[in-house]
């Protein structure tokens, strides 16, 4: 396991400070607030903690409500809904300083047999042909990317290995490209067999490049290259296979529309064999600067 994943787990090994109230802790960001996948991951940690062990993560309904201190606790609530025969039910409330700055529900599912079909996996290239994040940042330093941005960049996705399918949008500045993008990603290292541990990875990463295919519509860079400003508004995952983060994930994403100084992302999560394991929509800010 690198030393960066082990410091990602560690984030999200809360503490219980009372039953059903546990506190978290951030970690440096690319900007200045606490990174939205951090959060959500946090929180569906301390719901899953309030679910007997025969359940699984099967959803989640999340609204991220005020900008996230990265130098402060965050201290996450937890209520037991509902305990149902096959379902469980928690919302959790995530709050500092006084306010709420996150609310998520999440339902759990005991494992049954049922009727069983999906989306076909769309084409990709084998994610080992693909250039790592340490090969291809680099390339735009003092180019379209500062090089401080590059660094913190890298430093922020040490965790985790993502590889772009095509060029990403800060590669593609004035170019409108098809609202489209892919990744593959996975861990860097493997991890334990416990799968609330693999659905919370799984959503950490999934707030990274959701929006993009809405800045590749436009041939924008995004907030990297300062030429739009963004923010993650809601979100909501359905996890409908089993699936390990430490093994390759294709993460297909695109956008059906952009609109008001708001974007929408939606996307489905496969594994390396073609197994559709979750679908993913996003709505989030995103604003051209005005001069």
């Amino acid at each position: 396991m690198s030393e960066a994943l082990d410091d990602l787990l560690d984030l999200l090994d809360l503490e219980r400070i009372e039953q059903d109230i546990f506190r978290g802790h951030s970690r440096p960001t690319i900007v200045p607030r606490v990174f939205g996948g951090q959060v959500a991951a946090q929180a569906l940690v301390a719901a899953g903690r309030t679910v007997p062990d025969d359940r699984t993560a099967h959803s989640l309904h999340a609204y991220f409500l005020r900008m996230g201190d990265p130098g402060a606790p965050i201290v996450y609530t937890v209520d037991r809904i509902r305990d149902g025969r096959s379902f469980a039910t928690r919302r959790v409330v995530a709050v500092q300083h006084g306010q709420p700055i996150f609310h998520l529900s999440a339902s759990f599912q005991v494992h049954e047999e049922g009727l069983d079909h999906q989306a076909s996996m769309p084409e990709a290239p084998d994610p080992e042909t693909l250039p790592t994040a340490a090969e291809r940042l680099p390339e735009y330093a003092g180019n379209t990317l500062h090089p401080e941005i590059v660094r913190r960049m890298l430093e922020a996705r040490a965790a985790v290995d993502i590889r772009y399918v095509g060029r990403p949008p800060y590669a593609s500045i004035g170019e409108r490209r098809e609202p489209h993008s892919q990744v593959w990603f996975r861990t860097n290292g493997k991890l334990a067999d416990d799968p609330l541990l693999h659905v919370c990875l799984a959503t950490y990463v999934s707030d990274m490049t959701l929006l993009d295919s809405v800045l590749l519509a436009h041939g924008r860079g995004g907030w990297a290259v300062g030429d739009v400003v963004g923010a993650s508004l809601d979100h909501a995952m359905w996890f409908h296979r089993p699936f390990r983060a430490d093994e390759w994930l294709l993460y297909d994403q695109e956008s059906p529309s952009a609109h008001g100084g708001r974007g929408l992302g939606q996307a489905r999560i496969y594994t390396q064999d073609g197994r559709l394991a979750i679908s993913v929509i996003q709505e989030g800010v995103v604003r051209v600067p005005r001069d």
